[in-house]
């Protein structure tokens, strides 16, 4: 379950790696955080750690989920191959998960990101009103 005190520290990490791995972001503050309006990520302990790191945020309008790649791609790739197993421990759910998640393509990424623009430029369309498929 992801609570304020794991996102917390997923954000540390993110951090981290951003700095590690792409100082030239880093160094003149242009990399930006996405995430969505879960309840972890909303709660002030997380608004005041951001806020506090100055790290920019790309806002995310209400009930779209369409617009988080976790929810439109990644889940869903996870689920597929792992759903019809049985662990018998959380290091066997976590092995699992992680070999699955280091064996999707860049490619594969590199499209989930261009549909998500998709998903983005029609809620930017719609002026963040719902709207559902891709008939936008």
């Amino acid at each position: 379950m992801v609570n304020k005190q794991f996102y917390q520290e997923v954000l540390a990490c993110l951090r981290d790696a951003v700095r590690r791995k792409r100082p030239e972001l880093w160094g003149d503050q242009t990399w930006m955080l996405h995430h969505d309006n879960a309840l972890a990520h909303a709660l002030l302990l997380i608004r005041s750690y951001v806020a506090k790191r100055q790290t920019s945020t790309v806002p995310h309008p209400p009930y779209s989920p369409d617009l988080a790649p976790a929810d439109f791609f990644l889940f869903s790739k996870l689920k597929t191959t792992l759903k019809v197993r049985r662990f018998q421990t959380i290091e066997e759910i976590q092995e699992n998960a992680v070999r699955e998640l280091r064996a999707i393509t860049e490619s594969a990424f590199q499209e989930a990101f261009q549909q998500c623009k998709k998903c983005w430029e029609w809620c930017i369309a719609s002026r963040g009103d719902y709207f559902e498929g891709d008939s936008a």
